[in-house]
């Protein structure tokens, strides 16, 4: 047989493999009834023109700003949350409260002391120790990476100030972010284990602008284990041209306010389930932010999605079969601790949690679908996402981490669900002075309202079981894995 003849022979078997396989997934979706088939198309219709989640997040960040864990902000933010839910109708309205270790800055200033003097924008990292009064002045030495550092001797180190100088890559998906955190969450603590005396990083972001990004460092109190702070990019790009040339001293002056306990706590609201009330879709976000910014993309923007499509579904002729249940999440951004308290709090009613999914990745499209179901449960991820292909959602995967403050419900059992955003310029504000309101655009964020209020109405209406027999088993106890869980305990006061 000629090459030709089997290249052909070949392709050829391929295209019928692809048609089977084709035809086999579009047999294997399960059946949507057309009565709630047009309450779908309904929410999806009314999520593009919704004004409720975008007046959500305009107004949290207008009338109670900047929202730091633990603070007077976050409190405020607590009680404006309850009002609002209550305004909007719906039912069950509470806080869960749990106390937190409390860090916040003071002050954070850095500036070359020579060759050349000159001031730096900095901003210190969550969980960074307070330096001298006054500051603390040092020769820099440059890495280009975390791991750069872990393998360089002590004696280099020692009674220097660390730059590491690593750039993040911009992708949709948020996978650079992955790979440049670790600079942000290690650098002190291998400083300090270097007997360096303070860390400064490039900031931990895709923006080439003159501000810094801040972010919570590894620590197991409230502090962490030395100073560190990150430097704007265009600090980062004149230190490091300054270094090409000889030595460079640097004055770096943080001051911290630090408490072993503060209040936080999550704020709950329901649409209450005609039939199975005690069954709960779960959607969630997180209401405290960074101090820099107001918090409107992180994550102002997805409490106004969530907000936004479960307010759709109340103005539903009926409620759907199942519960429908919000959770403002409290202290995410310092260690995940409202999703740690929310699973601590819940752990006996995890086999009544039907499904869960998260908005935290800003007010950008959603462009996929991704699910965890059982293997059984596909043909329910396939018939999500065929109703969702109108809002150019496309079909994802079945390895959904569902967010960061549900990233413990699945190892618990429970079904989640990842409708992707773009991140595509996430991350030019994440964390930032310029993570405020204006950067939202109406019509992108009532994608996402319609996308959830349409997932969230077929989970809370159907007879579905996301959790067939293979593929997830309940554990019915909260054992949070140590690589998400924060060293100390959330308590509930």
């Amino acid at each position: 047989m000629s090459s030709s003849r089997r290249t052909f022979i070949l392709r050829l078997w391929i295209a019928s493999l692809c048609l089977l396989t084709s035809v086999a997934h579009a047999q294997d979706v399960a059946e949507v009834p057309d009565a709630v088939r047009e309450n779908v198309e309904l929410l999806v219709h009314k999520g593009l023109e919704d004004t409720v989640g975008y007046a959500f997040v305009r107004d949290l960040t207008t009338e109670v700003g900047p929202r730091l864990a633990g603070s007077e902000a976050e409190a405020r933010a607590r009680s404006w949350s309850t009002q609002k839910l209550a305004e909007l109708g719906f039912a069950n309205i509470r806080t869960e409260p749990f106390t937190i270790p409390y860090w916040s800055r003071r002050v954070d200033r850095g500036s070359i002391v020579s060759p050349a003097p000159q001031n730096m924008v900095i901003t210190a990292l969550g969980g960074s120790t307070s330096t001298p009064p006054g500051g603390v002045e040092a020769e820099v030495i440059r890495f280009e990476s975390m791991r750069e550092l872990r393998a360089a001797s002590s004696d280099i180190v020692a009674g220097k100030i660390v730059f590491i100088d690593e750039k993040m890559t911009r992708t949709q998906d948020g996978s650079g972010y992955v790979m440049a955190v670790r600079k942000r969450r290690n650098c002190a603590t291998t400083t300090s284990e270097k007997d360096g005396v303070a860390c400064l990083i490039r900031s931990v972001g895709t923006q080439d602008r003159r501000f810094a990004h801040t972010g919570m460092m590894s620590r197991s109190t409230a502090v962490g284990d030395g100073p560190a702070a990150a430097v704007s990019p265009p600090d980062a790009e004149q230190l490091t041209r300054l270094l090409e040339n000889g030595p460079v001293r640097i004055r770096l002056d943080i001051q911290v306010e630090a408490q072993s306990e503060a209040p936080s706590g999550n704020v709950i609201a329901e649409v209450v389930g005609r039939e199975r009330p005690e069954e709960v879709v779960l959607l969630g976000c997180h209401l405290d932010s960074w101090d820099l910014g107001t918090g409107a993309v992180d994550d102002g923007a997805g409490c106004g999605i969530v907000v936004g499509a479960a307010h759709l579904i109340m103005s539903l002729d009926e409620a759907p079969r199942r519960t429908i249940r919000i959770v403002l999440y409290g202290a995410e951004e310092v260690g995940v601790l409202g999703g740690h308290a929310y699973a601590k709090r819940h752990a006996d009613e995890m086999d009544h949690h039907i499904l869960a999914a998260e908005s935290d990745f800003g007010a950008d499209k959603i462009y996929r679908f991704d699910t965890r179901f059982g293997e059984g449960a596909l043909p329910y991820a396939r018939a999500m996402q065929q109703m969702l292909e109108p809002l150019g959602i496309a079909p994802g995967h079945n390895l959904a981490g569902g967010g960061p403050d549900i990233s413990m419900l699945p190892e618990l059992g429970v079904p989640v669900v990842s409708p992707r955003q773009s991140g595509w310029d996430y991350f030019d504000l994440h964390h930032t002075p310029d993570d405020t309101f204006d950067k939202i655009e109406h019509s992108k964020l009532n994608q996402n309202v319609a996308a959830y209020a349409a997932f969230a109405y077929l989970a809370a209406e159907m007879d579905w079981d996301f959790r067939p027999s293979t593929g997830f088993g309940y554990k019915n106890r909260y054992r949070p894995k140590a690589a998400v869980s924060p060293s100390w305990s959330v308590r509930e006061p």
